[in-house]
């Protein structure tokens, strides 16, 4: 037996087998219980205030579903657009490259998904890392087409 815990040994793969098996998504049985995570922004990792509000959403969601509720935490990213926005921009001046203005609408918001790509993958890791029992499958992100038309 090791005498030092090393959580890499035990959480990972038990959290990703629980995801697997479909433990966080709605049972469809028993009254209804939701929560909107207050979505993080893409603009980079989440802090303790995260990890702290995450701890109490993620012990009143396991609690309701274990209580027999048809339980969902619904996750979602980027509550700041316009932080995003100036990340973006930011980037684009520090390389060189045009303005927002000079792209144009359209090339601008390709500009946005590949910075989601690339930042908002960090935020949904560390979630996982975290142990949150949301269901993934209903990850929405802010410009999302459905979420934007609404």
């Amino acid at each position: 037996m090791e005498t030092t815990y090393n959580p890499t040994d035990i959480e990972q793969s038990l959290y990703e087998e629980w995801e697997s098996k479909g433990h966080f998504k709605p049972s469809g049985k028993g009254d209804s219980y939701s929560i909107v995570i207050p979505p993080p922004n893409v603009t980079g990792s989440l802090h303790m205030g995260h990890a702290f509000q995450h701890t109490i959403m993620d012990t009143l969601t396991r609690y309701k579903r274990m209580d027999g509720f048809n339980t969902l935490w619904q996750v979602g990213t980027d509550h700041a657009g316009i932080a995003t926005q100036m990340v973006v921009e930011r980037q684009l001046a520090a390389e060189g490259e045009v303005t927002r203005k000079d792209l144009g609408r359209e090339k601008f918001i390709d500009k946005i998904w590949d910075w989601k790509a690339e930042s908002g993958g960090t935020i949904t890791k560390q979630m996982r890392r975290l142990g949150n029992s949301v269901d993934w499958e209903r990850e929405r992100f802010t410009m999302d087409p459905g979420l934007s038309k609404a």
